[in-house]
């Protein structure tokens, strides 16, 4: 730059002073929704003592502010992906069919709450809740239904299981083994997450010593044996959408991070070797659009800093955050619906401008019900669109340089790393889970936001300004009308297929992973024998039980 920083620095005060001062222009104070308080302009004086190759580099060069591969969406597009899991497998099938027939490179399995929560479909308290909110699953056969027609070499199948997610791995490896797949040309991504289900979620079973332990299992197998798989995604989705802020999150991600890396040194393993294969769930929500964008660029540059500098890790691909993002359904408003749609395809823009390897996009229906085809397929097009119809996939980081960009990225990573050392000081993460510090600080976040929408200092079109006397937007929104009927279906196809499998097997196979659990060794082998002699869900996740026992929330959370 040709100017100097004082000449710079002269002009800018006049002419803040030529035409704000001396015209008396007040300038609301403005904050964006973490609470960083923002400049009227932004200037290369923002940015003055930023290194280009220290701070931010090339593309596909560390610290990958820019992102993780050198060429980017110029060269191959991100992964498109839809959450998708309708009632029973067949249903599900046929909406997968219908999803890649319509261009979707990625398939993403919603599991119901009794599947992801450990229990059987004839469970009597959880039958309300049978293919509800996603597919049952309660054993091989319904796995082999929902990838009947489906290649799993040629596709990548992400599952957002948590508690149960050994099990389920284990049947999608069955599925592999009897359609001719070799493990190494399996693709896809198991959240495999369990310790922000403790502060977001609750969708818990174990304590959380025997759930990492499960987790490093998955690790451990699939670094060895199914080498393109990524067998955990450490996720902040769950936290933003429980109301954490974007710093919040990534503090919050990334010292979950640190106590998986630890425990993955513990085993012995080489973090060189396997944390190349970890990937990122980074939940979007429109409160702030070019927050989310610089959240996911400091979120690189965080954890490039972290894998090299802290853990010394010397593989190049370890520094890579590689990352999906879902557009968040907490931003979604049931008042006009149809305006979610605008919602969804500016989410997802943001997250296209923040550098994203995948992208789910919600449906503008979802807060009502499961996703109609046709909502779905809007969903799907709006992905589509940003990449075949805007241009901007035509340049990598096209909002690199930006003064606010860049400004606001280095902000974000400033006060990331504030608060998880505040979280080192605790003693990790874990004790800043059992303290109840974490849920205590994404409930008061969450109350202060509702109190902004209540007030009307937090604009929710639709819902506290430019409200129609209608509900919907046009009038004509249908639902999805989930079948009456999927309890008894599901509940009689599992009763079927315990009729039909060999008990003397079950019975070993339940044995061998009670057995595992007991002497630790790695637990996956056991549960991939289990699942080929359909052991049920609710079946393997008792006989864990005897051992692990069972998670009682503490009076802090």
């Amino acid at each position: 730059m040709k100017d100097s920083w004082k000449e710079l620095a002269n002009e800018q005060e006049k002419w803040w002073k030529k035409t704000i001062e001396e015209k008396g222009v007040q300038i609301p104070e403005r904050a964006n929704s973490t609470g960083i308080p923002l400049d009227l302009l932004y200037t290369p004086l923002d940015v003055k003592n930023k290194s280009y190759l220290r701070d931010i580099g090339f593309p596909g060069q560390y610290p990958y502010t820019r992102g993780v591969y050198p060429t980017m969406y110029r060269t191959n597009p991100w992964t498109m992906r839809i959450y998708a899991g309708l009632g029973t497998a067949e249903e599900t099938n046929q909406r997968f069919k219908y999803l890649l027939k319509s261009g979707q490179r990625g398939l993403s399995v919603a599991l119901d709450l009794p599947t992801q929560m450990g229990y059987d479909s004839d469970v009597e308290t959880v039958e309300d809740e049978v293919g509800r909110v996603g597919v049952a699953i309660d054993t091989l056969e319904d796995m082999e239904t929902i990838f009947e027609g489906i290649s799993i070499g040629e596709v990548s199948t992400n599952f957002t299981i948590n508690a149960t997610a050994a099990p389920i791995f284990a049947m999608y490896l069955a599925v592999a083994d009897k359609q001719g797949v070799p493990y190494k040309e399996v693709r896809g991504t198991l959240q495999n997450e369990m310790l922000k289900e403790y502060v977001a979620r609750g969708a818990w079973i174990f304590p959380p010593e025997p759930s990492m332990r499960l987790s490093i299992d998955i690790i451990e197998y699939a670094a060895n044996q199914v080498p393109r798989f990524n067998p955990i995604s450490l996720t902040s989705a769950h936290l933003k959408e429980a109301g954490a802020s974007s710093v919040q999150s990534l503090a919050y991600l990334f010292s979950i991070a640190i106590a998986y890396l630890q425990a993955i040194q513990d085993r012995g393993l080489d973090l060189d070797k396997f944390t190349s294969r970890l990937s990122f769930s980074l939940g979007i929500t429109l409160m702030d659009f070019f927050e989310e964008i610089a959240k996911y660029r400091a979120g690189r540059r965080i954890w490039a800093r972290l894998m090299r500098d802290r853990f010394k890790t010397k593989n190049p691909k370890s520094w890579i955050c590689r990352f999906f993002a879902g557009c968040g359904g907490s931003s979604l408003t049931a008042e006009e619906p149809l305006n979610n749609i605008i919602r969804i395809t500016l989410e997802a823009l943001a997250t296209v401008l923040g550098g994203a390897q995948a992208i789910h996009t919600c449906s503008y229906d979802e807060p009502y019900a499961l996703p109609t085809e046709d909502s779905v397929k809007i969903a799907l097009r709006t992905q589509q669109i940003i990449a075949y119809e805007t241009g901007v996939t035509n340049t990598v980081d096209p909002l690199g340089g930006s003064y606010y960009i860049e400004s606001l990225t280095d902000r974000i990573e400033e006060e990331v790393n504030q608060e998880m050392a505040k979280i080192q000081q605790m003693g990790g993460i874990i004790q800043a889970i059992e303290s109840g510090y974490l849920h205590a600080e994404i409930q008061k976040r969450a109350y202060e936001m509702e109190q902004k929408i209540s007030s009307g200092d937090l604009v929710v079109v639709g819902r506290n300004k430019f409200v129609s006397e209608k509900g919907l937007a046009d009038g004509k929104a249908e639902f999805y009308k989930m079948d009456p009927q999927v309890m008894s279906r599901q509940q009689e196809k599992l009763r079927a297929a315990k009729q039909r499998r060999d008990e003397g097997a079950v019975r070993t196979a339940l044995q061998a992973i009670e057995n595992c659990a007991r002497e630790r060794g790695n637990i996956m082998p056991a549960m991939i024998q289990a699942a080929k002699v359909y052991c049920t869900i609710g079946e393997i996740t008792d006989r864990l039980k005897r051992i692990f026992g069972e998670y009682t929330e503490s009076k802090h959370i």
